[in-house]
């Protein structure tokens, strides 16, 4: 009986901490969770290509209202850290994954059967709010599985990758397929969903309380009384008793947290501008590489593979540094023991380069000069705007703790809002300045915003000191 009770300790530990997982399953869920973050991300920029079929089958010659349907669908991904990842933390991530998947599939299905444009329209606002459960909930997910920050820093890297890989895919995928009918963009899309439901269909529940809460109930009314389930029948409570704390915390901690928080104040416009930037050139790239050098929709999307490239390239850059980090810490180096320089060195490397190469595309684009000049621009602004992410996601995830969702939501709501804004002005801007200024004048903002991470790094210690969040986490109530 005692032998039986041992070899059911382990099956128990691993039914309600996902920290004990085998190494293939954690490799199995960052896969899923991996997939199901392209699959939104691609959607995000999935009309790029057939802007102009659209235009010509719809009738439409407003060039603001052509922005609409990747606008549309970034004004959705706002809601994705107000409500689905929040509720993830109340339901499970399982639950919440596969319902809001299923409505991305039916509007992308509707995306593609569009009778008017303003149905194209509606449809894409409304897969973008549902697209937008994948970016707010798998962070979270890959925080259930992986205990080690080293683990669990590397994952997320991985992960902002992938984020940058499946928006640079829709311009090239639509640009080519468009030409047998924009429509059969939203097919092919359709199609790659169909193809990742199996993997989420297999998708377990990876959230601590709700797992404990499950087992809890699966064992009945006796293993209540062990310790562990008291977190189970607290975590019941709280979803039971706490509706309006949830919604007040939800809401009211981020925009808070972004008004008295300098930390997450400069972040969020850092983060915003970057991301709004890499959003305007799904406008801008069109207007160089099609309008300046004459190539077709297709041609055109094969000029943000260079920045998928640079993606890839900067999770090198980052496993590089982490190496170097991880080897002084063992070392006992005395620069370690700062906090900010455990993930800001990577902003203050991709700061500048995001900006030199923005300036680099701006005077490059000249019809005397070669297109693969501008093009391979590319691989530098990707490497830089991932950095900048990988850096300072996590460093305000070290810096809040447990109120790092909440920063998190702040960042997310309002790069999403800047980047459904600032693409609207493209078209003017680019035939006010013309190609050289106003891709300089982007230059010009981010290089202003690289100062932020230097300053972080001088003075990051008195900010969080300073920081009643921060500062609250070492309050034993927070322990």
């Amino acid at each position: 009986m005692l032998d039986g009770s041992t070899e059911a300790q382990p099956i128990q530990a691993a039914a309600v901490d996902p920290y004990t997982w085998s190494t293939q399953r954690k490799a199995f869920v960052f896969i899923v969770g991996a997939i199901a973050v392209a699959n939104s991300t691609l959607g995000s920029a999935l009309p790029s290509g057939a802007v102009s079929f659209i235009a010509a089958d719809f009738g439409v010659t407003d060039s603001q209202l052509l922005t609409l349907p990747i606008t549309c669908y970034l004004i959705g991904y706002i809601l994705g850290p107000v409500v689905f990842g929040p509720l993830s933390e109340t339901y499970g991530r399982r639950p919440i994954t596969l319902a809001t998947f299923a409505f991305y599939t039916i509007f992308t299905l509707a995306c593609a059967l569009a009778p008017t444009f303003a149905a194209l329209v509606v449809f894409r606002l409304f897969a973008g709010i549902f697209a937008s459960s994948p970016p707010a909930v798998t962070g979270g997910i890959y925080a259930d599985i992986y205990s080690d920050p080293k683990a669990r820093g590397r994952a997320m890297a991985g992960y902002m990758a992938a984020t940058t890989l499946g928006p640079t895919m829709g311009p090239l995928m639509s640009g080519y397929l468009s030409v047998m009918g924009w429509r059969w963009t939203f097919w092919v899309a359709l199609i790659i969903v169909g193809a990742s439901w199996p993997f989420l269909l297999l998708l377990p529940e990876t959230f601590g309380p709700v797992l404990r809460r499950k087992h809890a109930a699966k064992s009945g009314a006796s293993s209540t009384s062990a310790g562990g389930n008291i977190d189970a029948i607290a975590s019941t409570q709280l979803t039971r008793e706490n509706w309006h704390h949830l919604f007040t915390r939800v809401l009211a901690r981020p925009v808070k947290m972004f008004c008295t928080e300098s930390i997450v104040l400069f972040s969020c416009l850092y983060l915003s501008l970057i991301y709004a930037i890499f959003y305007l050139f799904f406008e801008a790239y069109p207007i160089i590489f099609e309008d300046m050098y004459g190539m077709t929709p297709g041609e055109c999307g094969l000029m943000f593979i260079p920045i998928g490239v640079g993606a890839l390239l900067s999770f090198v850059v980052y496993l590089g540094y982490d190496h170097i980090y991880q080897r002084a810490q063992a070392q006992g180096k005395h620069w370690v023991k700062v906090e900010e320089y455990r993930r800001l060195p990577l902003a203050c490397i991709g700061g500048p380069l995001f900006s030199a190469t923005i300036f680099w595309l701006a005077w490059a684009a000249q019809p005397q000069v070669h297109w693969i000049v501008p093009a391979i621009a590319g691989v530098p602004f990707g490497i830089g705007f991932l950095l900048i992410f990988m850096a300072l996601i996590n460093y305000l995830a070290d810096a809040y703790g447990i109120f790092a969702a909440s920063a998190l939501a702040a960042a997310s709501g309002t790069r999403s809002v800047l980047g459904a804004i600032l693409p609207l002005a493209t078209d003017a801007m680019y035939g006010r300045l013309g190609v050289n200024w106003a891709t300089s004048l982007l230059g010009f903002l981010s290089l202003l915003m690289a100062l932020i991470p230097f300053a972080f790094i001088r003075f990051g210690r008195h900010l969080r000191e300073n920081s009643k969040f921060s500062q609250s986490l070492k309050t034993p109530e927070s322990k």
